[in-house]
């Protein structure tokens, strides 16, 4: 977070108004605050990322492939199918709130992915899921053109 502060990149992601779409830990950044490292993040979400807890007989970090239980509709998850499966890499996630629009489980319930207005989130790794993160990043490059266009 200090070299977003430091380069200018955290104030230019706060003002703008263009869709942003962050990855893993481009969504924890999202948040207001994350239990790693104890830092104040961009706060375009509300929330805190904690720490995910170990699964009975599973690993932590959570990775590997897990299903998406979609919360509400969004134009990110468009055309994706409930219960379908995401691959995640991570030991950190934000709980389900109100920006979340799929949840996921290891050890616990978070956020998989999330929207408040034109900002959006996928905590796991779309450009390594498949059909599924071929269509969330079809979808966000979709809307990110009638965005810019107007539409």
């Amino acid at each position: 977070m200090a070299r977003l502060d430091v380069s200018g990149w955290a104030k230019a992601l706060r003002r703008e108004t263009r869709p942003v779409l962050g990855i893993c830990l481009g969504m924890q950044l999202l948040f207001e605050r994350s239990e790693e490292g104890g830092v104040q993040t961009l706060g375009l979400i509300p929330g805190e990322v904690r720490r995910l807890p170990r699964p009975d007989g599973g690993v932590w970090p959570h990775m590997g492939w897990s299903r998406l239980t979609l919360e509400r509709a969004s134009p990110l998850t468009a055309n994706l199918d409930e219960g379908a499966y995401a691959y995640f890499v991570h030991g950190y996630a934000a709980d389900p709130g109100e920006a979340t629009i799929a949840s996921a489980e290891h050890g616990r319930s978070f956020s998989a992915m999330v929207q408040r207005g034109a900002v959006f989130g996928c905590q796991f790794h779309p450009e390594r899921s498949a059909d599924v993160g071929s269509t969330i990043l079809r979808n966000f490059i979709e809307l990110s053109d009638a965005a810019l266009s107007g539409n």
